[in-house]
């Protein structure tokens, strides 16, 4: 039986033809006064075989956020996926695939260097006790290790 065309892109995406990971657009909008919007999907782990653990999705949440700015202005948001599986980069403009690749490879570079996870406090942080450097560390690393693969979204 079919399933029913869904207003959100992603529940369109049969998630069992996907092979993480990889880097794909998900979504365009162009907004009310021209100025467009990109939504990529950054997917570390296979869907329904694997996941991230919510500490490392968290922190690896506030490095990309907080080092990706230093790469690219175009950057509005790095949101983790409620499956656990990626990430939801969304970008102004309409950056090509290689440039977004290379902005998720240099702050990725960046979140291995890092000495730790900014503003994970109960000051600048919902739950400043929820995070783990060396799990964003170990999941930035697998996914740089795959970067020959980022492009290739199916198996």
């Amino acid at each position: 039986m079919p399933t029913p065309h869904m207003n959100v892109e992603s529940f369109n995406l049969d998630h069992r033809t996907v092979a993480a990971p990889y880097v794909r657009v998900a979504d365009r909008k162009e907004l009310a006064h021209g100025d467009v919007i990109t939504k990529y999907d950054v997917r570390f782990t296979q869907p329904n075989v694997a996941h991230l653990e919510m500490p490392a999705i968290h922190s690896l949440e506030h490095l990309f956020a907080e080092h990706s700015r230093n790469h690219s202005f175009a950057v509005l948001d790095f949101s983790p996926m409620g499956c656990q599986t990626g990430y939801y980069l969304i970008l102004q403009g309409e950056p090509d695939l290689p440039a977004v690749m290379e902005l998720i490879e240099a702050t990725l570079s960046d979140v291995v260097a890092a000495t730790e996870v900014p503003a994970a406090n109960e000051i600048q942080c919902g739950w400043g006790a929820n995070h783990s450097l060396e799990g964003a560390q170990a999941a930035a690393r697998e996914f740089l290790a795959k970067r020959d693969q980022w492009s290739q979204v199916s198996a």
